[in-house]
């Protein structure tokens, strides 16, 4: 039985992007992918191109894809292209509200508190 995962963004910002950027990605302030461990605007919530705007999610409980494994509860921070990854040091950018066996796993975290 697959269980749908919960998605509730309480605070969304739009923002040109410098890239193509694809969803589910941590987003940083310039319209990139955030960068290794630095703190991240939000979330991407859709694909777009390249100097269109972006919606990103800011705070709330949001979707993110995974680079590694990540412990419940664990600290969440970027790496250099956007993803969910354990935060050993640098910015906390949320806390996993799921558990990750490995990349290319979305789980839920919890940003703003």
């Amino acid at each position: 039985m697959m269980v749908e995962k919960t998605y509730k963004p309480l605070l969304m910002e739009s923002i040109q992007v410098a890239v193509n950027i694809d969803k589910q990605r941590f987003i940083g302030f310039d319209g990139n992918y955030c960068a290794d461990k630095a703190k991240a605007l939000g979330v991407s919530d859709v694909e777009m191109e390249q100097g269109q705007f972006v919606p990103v999610a800011v705070n709330g409980i949001l979707l993110v894809k995974t680079a590694g494994a990540i412990v419940k509860g664990g600290k969440v921070s970027s790496d250099a292209n956007g993803y969910a990854v354990t935060a050993t040091n640098g910015e906390v950018n949320g806390y996993a509200m799921d558990v990750s066996a490995g990349a290319g796993e979305i789980i839920r975290i919890v940003r703003g508190i």
